[in-house]
């Protein structure tokens, strides 16, 4: 064999070897563009799902709160409805007048000097509108006198001094335990779905 065979052999092999690494160098390329593509395409797929994740607790906490706002308009709503109907309920008792008022204010203070002694000094307080009211049913009772104005819808305040007892019997205060005691039905009545 002769060196010019032996070095095309050489350059044969040394070809053949430089053809291999650069097939298996493109082969490592492509694997490598494989794995990048196929990292890419789930960090994209993972964004996605992120961003939709997001994307749906967001409607879910818009909606949330929208529900929110609108159940506390329509509490707002209500109180305010409830409000008008306290409103119209004391305009109506404020109004009441005549025989009837004499008879509730007379069994008012029925109730309430049964919490007092015979010789007791009692202090009786009312509505202005109705001094002259008092004073006349006051009459029947020893030791009970008009002792000022209360702000109230009607009804009395008694009180003594010796027994240090206080009754409130206004239309106010049983109003407001009427009220009390039947909210929650006067709600229902009034908002029936």
């Amino acid at each position: 064999m002769s060196l010019e065979t032996v070095a095309e052999d050489i350059r044969d092999e040394a070809r053949a070897r430089a053809e291999e690494i650069r097939e298996e160098g493109e082969e490592r390329a492509e694997e490598i563009i494989a794995d990048a593509e196929a990292d890419a395409e789930e960090i994209r797929e993972e964004r996605e799902a992120e961003v939709e994740r997001e994307i749906t607790q967001r409607r879910e906490q818009a909606i949330s709160s929208a529900k929110l706002e609108a159940k506390q308009a329509r509490l707002e709503a209500r109180r305010d409805a409830l409000e008008d109907v306290r409103e119209e309920v004391e305009t109506a008792i404020a109004d009441i007048d005549g025989e009837r008022r004499r008879s509730l204010t007379a069994t008012l203070l029925d109730e309430a000097a049964e919490e007092f002694g015979t010789n007791e000094s009692v202090s009786v307080y009312g509505r202005a509108d109705d001094q002259e009211l008092l004073e006349d049913l006051l009459e029947e009772y020893d030791g009970f006198s008009v002792a000022g104005e209360h702000d109230c819808l009607g009804g009395v305040v008694v009180e003594s001094e010796e027994s240090r007892v206080r009754v409130n019997n206004t239309f106010d205060s049983i109003l407001e335990t009427v009220w009390e005691d039947n909210l929650k039905e006067l709600s229902n009545r009034l908002f029936e779905r």
